[in-house]
């Protein structure tokens, strides 16, 4: 009841007498306006006590509530009823129950016979209910009660239903189950075919919101592929498997025209055979839903999704499809993105196996003109040994080129192990090996090129009571690359060689610790990658091709064991790698078994070279003079490699030429005392050789100084990066 604009409520006029005013709301009006007395129920004055009672608490209620009075079953409602009633209302008004749900009877009459008889109520959640109230049969669920209403006999004289419609919440959570499996299951497809035909599986599930579903993906030349349906038999022209361009049936050239839903009516006079739905009644109607997400310029599919004949295609049912449609077409999005994904994992990974073929064949062939290097240097050595006279100079450069041809072996070698091993070619020879002793015996030939560096040198490695298999040839490469590495960043302090045993004597522990440069802690987890080298602003040598940690790891593997970093900048890095104690962990077959591919140790001889050449020589030291011969014109020489600056200084001999090992300390030199030229390795410690060149075109005293740039980066484009860094030339090693 509305009120006057006024703020004074005008309260309802009295009734007048026998208007039966008690008969609240629009449906009070509704029984108040029909004529009773013509009605089966006769006047409203002469209906039981029971039945007016019951009315009035019925009309007085927002609730949904009815009243079915008598054996005829004859129906009185509130206003919160009509909802329910839907086109039924107002006819529905005085109408016997049995009549007015002709087409639900089967399911509720016997409720209302049972209460009638055993006078107890009756209450059911969420019932389905197939209901024809809005000219079309509804699938509609229920929560409601029956509840018996006593007569003034004592007897049952009918009964009060009080209900709530529960049809959005059901079908809702219906829907939301399946955008939900959507979500989660469709994108486990590894493939676009896949994710359709997984998608396609969920909607399976689901027949009474989607009584059939075609999932089409378009191909490149624009026919429509059938990649997943349900609900739809094989063979059935509304699931073609191919649909060529402007083909009969669904329009699919509309859909992807404007990437806009097509609705589609009438589907008995399009197909000769139409899927039947979950109800038995054939479905009338689909949906047609590009598949594409932002930023395509056109679908990649279409979705043909039927409408169920007994929903009504409102703004609810359209965004369910809709999502269904985004679900699907992100499922088929992720599905080509982790193809090409694949695609390309593939590929590398045959780039991957092609260079493990390249290092392993390059590195056969590289063995044979070395071999064919070192014997004849060796040779000549073993005669210069037993006497035969040899001029210092020429004997120096032999020793230089053996030393070399060794290092280059030494590499060839590692790259190899990094070919079996990525092969799975590897043949491990385990042996009962006194570890402490062997340890020992390796660490000790570092022992003249670490205290020449000025260093302290500790082994420590007492003997064990455990036993200890390893294979000798990769045990000695785990402990030469860790004490070469130790002795390159170590500038000042100790290097210490430890071994011991751990966890209760299960495992077996070595430790090479330093007192080095250290590691930042963002490059830590990092120092074991392949090629990886980690940059720092002090070291001995800036050479190397960062594999040598790498190889440690890969060959503690193939012992079981494991192998970690710790390290603090300024203070050192400690390496511990450690390998479970006996042979239980290891291939039986492998133990004390016959190598029978060739080997690729070099023994220590290589490292200890390698590491001597990157400490001052005699000459740099103060011992020798540098070369002074007529001409006064000084020649500053930076290389990391001293016997790449001993092979420069004698290619320098008409000139004064002197030496520093790394770009700082040639910097302080050149503002100490400028020189005529400065030749520079690319590649150094501290300051490499383009922070060099720049540190001296910044300074007054030497920003006219020509500099030459060493390196062994060849290609014209290096050559015009180092030019236009400001350097005057740009050298290629090798050269004469």
């Amino acid at each position: 009841m509305s009120t006057p604009p006024s703020s004074t409520v005008v309260p309802p006029a009295e009734p007048k007498a026998g208007s039966h005013a008690w008969l609240k709301g629009e449906t009070g009006a509704l029984i108040r306006s029909i004529d009773w007395p013509r009605h089966p129920m006769g006047p409203i004055e002469g209906w039981p006590q029971s039945l007016r009672t019951a009315l009035s608490i019925c009309l007085g209620s927002d609730f949904p509530m009815a009243l079915w009075w008598g054996p005829e079953v004859w129906q009185l409602y509130n206003d919160g009823y009509v909802h329910v009633l839907g086109g039924k209302h107002p006819e529905a008004m005085g109408q016997q129950g049995n009549v007015c749900w002709a087409e639900i009877w089967d399911v509720v009459g016997p409720i209302y016979e049972r209460v009638m008889t055993s006078g107890e109520s009756s209450f059911f959640s969420d019932l389905l209910l197939v209901m024809e109230r809005n000219r079309y049969v509804e699938e509609t669920y229920f929560t409601f009660s029956y509840s018996p209403v006593l007569d003034e006999q004592g007897g049952v004289g009918g009964n009060l239903i009080v209900c709530t419609e529960t049809t959005e919440r059901v079908v809702g959570e219906r829907r939301l189950r399946t955008l939900r499996d959507l979500g989660a299951r469709a994108a486990e497809g590894k493939n676009a075919a896949e994710a359709c035909a997984i998608a396609a599986e969920i909607l399976a599930a689901n027949l009474w919101d989607i009584p059939f579903a075609c999932i089409y993906l378009l191909d490149g030349e624009g026919r429509f592929e059938l990649a997943g349906s349900s609900g739809v038999a094989a063979g059935c022209p509304v699931a073609l498997e191919i649909v060529e361009p402007g083909g009969e049936g669904w329009p699919f050239d509309e859909v992807v025209r404007t990437s806009q839903i097509c609705g589609v009516d009438d589907l008995a006079s399009r197909f000769s055979e139409v899927p039947a739905s979950p109800w038995e009644d054939p479905t009338r109607s689909a949906l047609m839903l590009p598949l594409a997400t932002p930023g395509q310029d056109r679908p990649t599919g279409v979705l043909v999704a039927g409408v169920s004949p007994r929903r009504a295609l409102d703004e609810s049912y359209r965004s369910f499809y809709q999502l269904a449609a985004g679900q699907i077409a992100a499922a088929i999005a992720d599905a080509r993105a982790y193809e090409e994904e694949r695609r390309r994992a593939e590929a590398l990974a045959e780039l991957d196996r092609a260079k493990t073929t390249f290092f392993s064949n390059v590195s056969h062939e590289f063995r044979t003109p070395l071999t064919l290097l070192l014997g004849p240097l060796e040779d000549a050595l073993d005669d210069l040994d037993d006497g035969a006279s040899l001029v210092p100079v020429h004997r120096e450069r032999v020793e230089t080129a053996h030393r070399n041809a060794l290092r280059l072996l030494k590499l060839v070698n590692t790259l190899l192990d990094f070919a079996r091993i990525e092969a799975g070619r590897v043949q491990a020879v385990y042996e009962p090996t006194d570890l402490p002793a062997y340890t020992a015996e390796l660490a000790s030939v570092f022992r003249s090129a670490v205290e020449r560096a000025g260093l302290r040198f500790a082994v420590d490695c007492p003997p064990l009571e455990i036993s200890a298999y390893v294979d000798r040839e990769m045990w000695e490469k785990i402990v030469l690359n860790l004490l070469s590495n130790a002795l390159k960043f170590t500038l000042e302090g100790e290097i210490a060689v430890r071994l011991r045993t751990a966890d209760g004597g299960k495992r077996l522990e070595l430790s090479v610790s330093d007192t080095g440069v250290g590691i930042h802690a963002d490059e830590l987890p990092r120092v074991f990658e392949r090629f990886r080298r980690v940059r720092v602003a002090r070291a001995r040598s800036q050479e190397g091709t960062g594999i040598g940690l790498a190889l440690v790891q890969e060959l503690v593997r193939l012992h079981g064991g494991e192998v970690r970093a710790e390290s603090e900048p300024g203070r050192g890095t400690a390496f511990t790698v450690s390998i479970p104690a006996g042979s239980d962990h290891l291939p039986a077959d492998r133990i004390g078994s016959a190598r029978t591919v060739t080997s690729t140790a070099v023994g220590a001889a290589p490292y200890v070279e390698e590491a001597l050449r990157w400490l001052p020589s005699a000459a740099e030291q103060g011992e020798e003079p540098a070369i002074s011969l007529a001409s006064a014109d000084r020649i500053l020489l930076v290389d990391d490699n001293a016997d790449m600056r001993e092979y420069v200084r004698r290619l320098l001999g008409p000139w004064t030429v002197e030496t520093a090992a790394d770009g700082t300390s040639a910097l302080e030199s050149a503002l100490a005392a400028p020189p005529d030229l400065v030749l520079a390795d690319v590649m150094m410690p501290g300051l490499d050789g383009f922070e060099l060149l720049r540190a001296l075109r910044s300074h007054p005293r030497t920003a006219t100084v020509p500099v030459i740039l060493l390196s062994a980066r060849a290609g014209e484009e290096a050559r015009v990066e180092g030019l236009q860094a400001g350097a005057d030339d740009y050298l290629v090693k090798p050269f004469s």
